[in-house]
C-alpha cells in the first residue's frame, strides 16, 4: 500500500522579513547550490530558500542535498526522484531500476538508511503555496493543468499527481498551455537552456548533473535570477564555502 503523502499542499505566509528564492533541480550539485547562495546574500535569519525537488540521484552530493531538509530556512516539494527512492524502500521498484535514472549514489546505502531517508521524504508536500493575492506563488515539480482553487484543494487523482511529478507535455509542447487562473508557479523536471515561462508555469531547471548545464535560483516573483555549473562554482572555491 502506498502511504499517504501529508500534506499533499502547504501553505506559507508571504517573507515580510525577508526574501524567497527558488531553486531548480537540485540533483546533488550542493557545491553550485553553495556558491548561489553567498552570491546572493543569503540570509538564514530572514530569507527562505525553495526547492522545486528533485534533491537527490545523478549529482555526486545527494546525501549532502537530503540533508539540506534539517536546514529551518529550506522547503522542498518531491520531486520524481524522490517518489522513486521511496518506491525503492517500500519494495515497489527494484534498486537496479533506481540506478538506471541516477539512483547508483546509494548502491553502497543499506537498507535501513535508505527507509530513514525515504520516511523524511514522505513528509514533503506535493504543492507549497506562498502568500496570497497578489503576492502568492506557487512550487511544485513538473506541471499543473489546473487554477489556485483546484492547487489549494489538494484532491488529486492518481494521473494528476503523476503528471505533478513526471510531465512534460506543458515544457515540451508550450502549443498545449493551459489556460487558467493559477499564479505564477515554479516547476524544474524538464532542463531547460533557459528560464523559460509557459503560461503561469516558470520551468527554472537548467540541468545542473549536465556537464554543459547550470543550477539557477531565482527571486521569487521578481525577474532576477543567477545561474552557475558545478565546475565553475568549485574553481571558485565552493566547496569551502559554508551554508547558513
Amino acid at each position: 500500500m502506498t502511504p499517504t503523502l501529508a500534506p499533499v499542499v502547504q501553505h506559507h505566509a508571504a517573507n515580510a522579513a525577508g526574501r524567497d528564492f527558488v531553486i531548480g533541480d537540485l540533483h546533488g550539485c550542493v557545491d553550485a547550490l553553495r556558491y548561489l547562495l553567498h552570491q546572493v546574500g543569503f540570509d538564514a535569519a530572514r530569507d527562505r530558500l525553495f526547492s522545486v525537488g528533485d534533491l537527490v540521484d545523478r549529482g555526486d552530493q545527494c546525501e549532502e542535498a537530503l540533508a539540506l531538509l534539517d536546514k529551518p530556512w529550506f522547503y522542498a516539494v518531491l520531486g520524481n526522484h524522490e517518489d522513486a527512492l521511496c518506491a525503492v524502500a517500500e519494495g515497489r521498484l527494484a534498486r537496479h531500476r533506481w540506478y538506471g535514472i541516477g539512483g547508483g549514489w546509494a548502491h553502497g546505502l543499506p537498507d535501513h538508511a535508505l527507509a530513514a531517508h525515504a520516511k523524511r521524504l514522505r513528509e514533503l508536500p506535493l504543492v507549497r503555496v506562498v502568500g496570497e493575492g497578489t503576492t502568492r506563488f506557487n512550487v511544485l515539480h513538473a506541471e499543473f493543468f489546473g487554477d489556485d482553487a483546484e492547487l489549494d484543494a489538494g484532491k488529486f487523482d492518481a494521473q494528476v499527481r503523476e503528471r505533478m511529478l513526471w510531465g512534460r507535455e506543458l515544457a515540451l509542447n508550450a502549443a498545449t498551455q493551459p489556460r487558467h487562473a493559477l499564479s505564477l508557479t515554479y516547476c524544474g523536471h524538464t532542463p531547460m537552456r533557459e528560464l523559460r515561462q509557459i503560461g503561469s508555469q516558470m520551468f527554472i531547471d537548467t540541468g545542473a548533473f549536465i556537464p554543459e548545464g547550470r543550477l539557477t535560483i531565482v527571486e521569487a516573483l521578481t525577474p532576477r535570477h543567477w545561474s552557475v555549473s558545478v565546475q565553475t562554482a568549485r574553481a571558485k572555491g565552493a566547496a569551502g564555502m559554508a551554508l547558513p
